[in-house]
């Protein structure tokens, strides 16, 4: 007995060959309604290529151009004040002294004067000028003789407890003619403010002595010199007592202070011309000397020997 076939029937067969192909026509005629809609491109296309609403970005975005920043003004340099001469150039350094070693501190700014009494440096005085017999040159300062004889007596509100002493003044008289003088002594009263008492060989410079009183200016100067600081003890100075004075100082001095095991002690000044310490602290040590600018100088060595000049070979600086 032959077995059954698994084919199927013929007819079954063309019947669904039919079908897919009028499957596959029918997907045609869809797919050709779609092609020729009226815009051209299906809404799947649209939708990828544009978004559906809101304006349009352009594809690199521009950065809005920065004002540029305004530049900060610059601060203009103070004028410097006609009270004050430019900074010196350089600064003297002190040399070492054969008794020990000066020490200078730093120098303040030219010009400036904090220790300074009445009399200001860069400031013009106007007065009198008269003159003396100046005969050896010493005076009230102390100084003791001098074949320099270039020298005035200091009016008494000037010449302020002998802090006028050692100053170096330059005096102009209204003929154009000057002088510099250097102060020495002490002018009483009645010599009023702005009042200067000339030797005889410095009024001499400026006019006739018949003159006997003409009007002046006069101004403080830091001058130029090789001179330097000598130091001196009184007549009757010890360890128990004495008296130090500063001699050939290029600045009008302001203080002289001695060490003391706290510190540094200010002696007092006198009106002739010294600086005391009563109970002998200090005699013989260490000295600072302090000008009117506020420099200091440290002088160790200065053994007490009264009456003797001794050198410590350091000078205050230009100013």
């Amino acid at each position: 007995m032959a077995a059954r076939s698994h084919r199927r029937p013929l007819r079954k067969r063309r019947s669904a060959l039919v079908f897919a192909v009028g499957v596959a026509a029918v997907g045609l005629l869809l797919s050709l309604v779609m092609v020729l809609r009226p815009d051209g491109e299906p809404d799947t296309v649209r939708s990828a290529a544009e978004p559906a609403a809101g304006p349009r970005s352009s594809a690199t975005p521009t950065t809005p151009a920065r004002k540029p920043e305004p530049k900060p003004k610059q601060k203009q340099k103070p004028k410097p004040s006609k009270a004050s001469p430019p900074p010196s150039a350089t600064t003297p350094s002190a040399r070492p002294s054969p008794a020990g070693t000066p020490r200078s501190s730093p120098r303040p700014v030219s010009g400036t004067a904090p220790l300074a009494g009445r009399i200001q440096p860069q400031v013009t005085y106007e007065g009198v000028a008269t003159h003396y017999d100046a005969a050896d040159g010493d005076g009230a300062c102390l100084y003791g003789p001098s074949p320099d004889l270039m020298v005035a007596a200091m009016n008494h509100t000037d010449y302020e407890t002998s802090k006028a002493c050692g100053a170096y003044i330059l005096v102009r008289a209204g003929n154009g003619a000057s002088v510099t003088v250097r102060i020495t002594n002490e002018c009483p009263l009645p010599c009023a403010p702005g009042q200067l008492d000339l030797s005889k060989e410095a009024f001499a410079k400026l006019a006739g002595l018949s003159a006997g009183r003409i009007p002046v200016t006069w101004s403080l100067l830091s001058p130029g010199t090789s001179d330097t600081v000598s130091l001196r003890y009184k007549t009757g100075s010890s360890s128990h007592w004495c008296g130090i004075q500063a001699l050939g100082h290029r600045n009008p001095l302001a203080r002289l202070e001695v060490r003391t095991g706290s510190g540094w002690s200010r002696l007092t000044r006198t009106e002739y011309n010294y600086f005391l310490s009563p109970d002998g602290t200090g005699c013989g040590g260490p000295l600072r000397l302090t000008d009117i600018y506020g420099e200091q100088l440290t002088v160790e060595g200065i053994a007490v020997r009264p009456d003797v000049k001794q050198a410590t070979r350091v000078q205050f600086a230009r100013h």
